[in-house]
């Protein structure tokens, strides 16, 4: 090949400047890059094929990544070809762990050093070029001038290997050697490439410990409350199946909703830390099973005051007993008869006893509603008098007891409540206190917003619906479908689908949740994909989607 002139040397800088623009300005995608990668300097070599090697994770082979050839219209591996390779890789080390210098590719990767040959099958420097005389024999090709260069990083890391076969005479179409100046081209441009792909590596490299260590956190409220780890497990995951669906409607008040991968990425990652705020709310308070729990169930407390009572029912008993006394016959009959009687009353007084602990115990319990008259029998119970180990008489129920098992629905005080309530504003300052990068900016709204309600009486804003995000309001919907259908919480059974559905339809109604995201929830099945991922197949009951509130098929 002629050397090149003024104007072609111009036209490859021009090349080199604007794919090192448009490297820098890649996408994440990778493989894409590599691609433009090779086919950029395959152009600017006039060479017939290329082929692009990766190192492997534990950088002992080279792994075929791209190969292509014009004159044998071939094109396998990256991401434009669905014809994957299944060339073997090439061993960077022996067996010993010695570096491998029989290969070109390997040569080139071990000494960080550019190869180029004008024939292969003439040059003695290298003896194992039998997969490339198999490929020859295989295809009735011809490989003869070879350039390969090493892909290094800012750290003079080896990431891969860029190898050009047969450079193409651009007059003749005549095979020639690569030039001096191939050589050098390709070298700047292999920098450059090394370069951008080690910066995708590294963001791809960063986003990913970012998300671990989001994970982590989720880890620690785990290992804290159980309960609440698989909720912010499932939470994400139901997020992404409501947005999806929402993403794919072309029809309706929301067919404008749509996400680019940046967008779902966001989101997911929203849905992460949706709830790192509870890995400051006390463990007494998420787990609180009973009504009367903090670290233990005092209802065990309880039950020993009324065994106390019983104790004292019976010593006052026992004590008339011994009052009756005399040995007249007529005293001995009425006081058989008194004896009687007696006893009637401590087996009533014993029984009453026993019933009232059994409604305790039931109350403690919690549930959905505890009617007026129970509240007001818990206060009478209450005001039941018992003389303590230090001869003390007192109230049966102190003021906090009381108060707990007064409760009117769940197992939580409305101090306690505020103490869950506050997880959300704390999970806002958690996130409103790191340095978002653009692209993950909105985190914070849509994480912050999952217990907002349209009709603006939700916490902790108060915004209404249309002061939110739809990724908010989306967000909103999994939140409360999953605490619904969870079965594993320690203070109520997992409801089934048509229960859910029930209770979030008349969400849809009044206000709490977005009826157009439901509507979609609905329409699009989103609750039995994620039902048939999540759910207990005991809680999967048919659904009578015509008679779910607020949707209409």
């Amino acid at each position: 090949m002629a050397a090149l002139d003024h104007a072609q040397i111009a036209q490859r800088l021009e090349q080199l400047t604007e794919l090192s623009v448009a490297l820098s300005s890649s996408s994440h995608d990778i493989p894409l890059l590599l691609e433009r990668i090779l086919q950029s300097a395959k152009a600017m070599t006039h060479a017939d094929g290329g082929t692009l090697y990766r190192t492997s994770a534990d950088k002992r082979s080279l792994a075929f990544h791209i190969a292509v050839n014009d004159t044998l219209q071939m094109y396998r591996g990256g991401g434009g070809s669905d014809q994957a390779i299944d060339m073997p890789a090439i061993a960077l080390v022996d067996a010993e762990g010695r570096p491998n210098l029989t290969a070109v590719a390997a040569y080139a990767a071990n000494l960080k050093q550019a190869v180029n040959i004008a024939d292969v099958y003439q040059t003695d420097l290298f003896n194992n070029f039998s997969e490339m005389r198999k490929f020859d024999d295989l295809h009735n090709y011809r490989c003869k001038s070879l350039l390969t260069v090493p892909l290094l990083d800012h750290e003079e890391q080896l990431i891969g290997v860029l190898q050009l076969i047969n450079a193409m005479d651009h007059d003749s179409g005549a095979v020639v050697p690569f030039t001096d100046t191939d050589q050098r081209f390709i070298e700047a441009l292999a920098s450059q490439a090394a370069i951008a792909v080690s910066n995708q590596l590294l963001i791809g490299q960063l986003e990913n410990l970012f998300e671990s260590l989001v994970k982590l956190i989720n880890i620690g409220i785990d290992e804290k409350s159980p309960n609440t780890g698989r909720h912010c497990q499932h939470v994400p995951e139901l997020t992404m199946m409501l947005a999806d669906a929402v993403h794919r409607a072309n029809e309706g008040p929301l067919a404008n909703f749509k996400m680019t991968g940046r967008d779902r990425r966001e989101l997911w990652m929203a849905g992460l830390l949706h709830d790192c705020g509870k890995i400051t709310t006390p463990v007494h308070v998420i787990e609180k099973a009973t009504k009367l729990e903090t670290i233990v169930d005092r209802i065990h407390i309880v039950d020993t005051r009324f065994e106390v009572l019983k104790r004292d029912a019976q010593l006052r008993h026992l004590n008339r007993l011994l009052e009756l006394g005399g040995d007249a016959s007529a005293q001995q009959a009425s006081a058989a008869q008194l004896r009687q009687e007696m006893q009637q009353e401590l087996q009533q007084e014993l029984a009453r006893l026993d019933d009232d602990r059994a409604f305790l115990r039931k109350a403690n319990i919690g549930g959905e509603r505890m009617s007026q008259e129970a509240l007001d029998r818990v206060a009478d119970i209450a005001r039941r008098r018992w003389t303590g180990p230090d001869g003390v008489e007192r109230d049966l129920l102190d003021q906090e007891e009381l108060c707990n098992l007064s409760i009117r629905a769940g197992t939580l005080t409305e101090a306690e409540r505020k103490i869950i309530n506050n997880h959300i504003s704390v999970t806002i300052r958690m996130l409103e206190a790191l340095p978002w990068p653009q692209h993950l900016k909105n985190v914070p709204e849509y994480a912050g917003g999952h217990h907002e309600r349209m009709d603006g009486k939700g916490y902790p804003r108060g915004l209404r619906g249309d002061q939110m995000s739809v990724q908010a309001r989306v967000m909103a919907i999994a939140d409360i479908f999953e605490a619904l259908t969870a079965k594993d919480r320690p203070y109520k059974p997992g409801k089934s689908l048509t229960e859910s559905l029930e209770i979030l339809g008349k969400f849809s109604l009044n206000g709490h949740i977005d009826p157009d995201l439901f509507d979609v929830f609905v329409r699009a099945k989103v609750y039995l994909q994620y039902a048939q991922r999540f759910m207990d197949p005991a809680q999967i009951d048919q659904v009578n989607e015509s008679s779910i509130p607020g949707y209409r098929p």
